[in-house]
């Protein structure tokens, strides 16, 4: 028998995106069970949803009748009935295959099993389970209670069935998916974002820029228009009326010139130096929980007014 679609939610790792994990399905009014043996695991899941809370109210996603996590230490405990496992465990692979064994141990075998690795392959967390057609990645956007995007990443042995049900999943509790077509280390977001940031951190260590003036140019340049278009509706936009082919041919070579010129930094001592200094500079005193906190506070704004006017492209 398919376990309930509405059953419980079992949380695997109560660390940053566990605990975020945990307050979104509770909050969006799922029963949920999270394992995690630390002595401060209550503390951190409380923390989130102190965070989680008006967030999720504000943007109309609160249920009616939220629920609160009940931790356990024990996976097998949590797993029990589930309909859906959400492995939120550090990246170290065999701890992760440990794990899964647990899972298949008490678990319902048709419950989804959905990994928030942010890197590893899916095939390669499928190898020994009993039920591989059922693992997949399901990785959240930071963090996991207000971004609306999750990628969905399916192994060799992955099975339609299992990608159709995970997409029905989480699209029933106000996210966005996306599905990879292939697995690649990273996935798509981050293989975004580290692109990005290795040109960004090679414009830090040459001395072409600063921290801030980095982040500025993203903030107040690049970010605002990726919030309503993707790189490639800016350069279809960018070609006027005949779009992307207009684009590539007009700025095609100048775009490759560039490619070539763009740097290859590795974090060595030095550039780790310059990194942490200049981003304590930027941050002016403020601590990660404050940042944090004005994070979410601007990107509230930003979900608000998306919701109420859904991007064109």
């Amino acid at each position: 028998m398919n376990p309930s679609p509405q059953g419980p939610v079992a949380v695997l790792g109560a660390g940053v995106i566990g605990a975020a994990w945990a307050a979104f399905f509770a909050l969006a009014g799922r029963h949920v069970r999270v394992a995690d043996p630390a002595p401060d695991a209550q503390q951190r899941i409380d923390a989130m949803l102190a965070r989680a809370r008006p967030a999720m109210q504000a943007l109309g996603m609160l249920a009616a009748q939220p629920t609160l996590p009940r931790l356990v230490t024990g996976i097998e405990e949590a797993v029990q009935g589930a309909c859906a496992i959400q492995e939120a465990l550090p990246e170290q692979l065999e701890l992760k295959r440990a794990a899964y064994r647990a899972v298949e141990a008490a678990a319902p075998s048709e419950a989804l099993l959905m990994s928030s690795s942010s890197g590893l392959m899916p095939t390669l967390l499928q190898q020994g389970l009993a039920h591989p057609e059922r693992l997949l990645i399901a990785h959240p956007c930071n963090p996991a209670y207000l971004m609306p995007l999750v990628e969905l990443v399916g192994g060799q042995a992955t099975s339609a069935e299992a990608m159709d049900r995970a997409e029905a999943f989480y699209r029933a509790l106000g996210k966005q998916t996306v599905r990879l077509q292939r697995e690649a280390t990273g996935h798509l977001v981050n293989r975004l974002q580290a692109a990005l940031w290795r040109e960004a951190v090679h414009l830090v260590a040459e001395g072409y820029a600063t921290v801030a003036d980095v982040d500025r140019a993203v903030t107040e340049g690049l970010g605002a228009r990726w919030t309503v278009c993707g790189p490639h509706a800016i350069f279809h936009l960018s070609g006027g009326s005949q779009g992307m082919a207009a684009f590539l041919e007009r700025l095609g070579p100048a775009v490759e010139s560039w490619w070539a010129d763009l740097g290859q930094p590795t974090l060595d001592a030095g550039t780790r130096a310059k990194l942490i200094a200049q981003m304590q500079d930027a941050a002016q005193g403020r601590s990660t929980e404050a940042m944090a906190q004005e994070r979410d506070a601007h990107m509230l704004r930003v979900m608000r007014l998306l919701r109420d006017a859904p991007p064109p492209v």
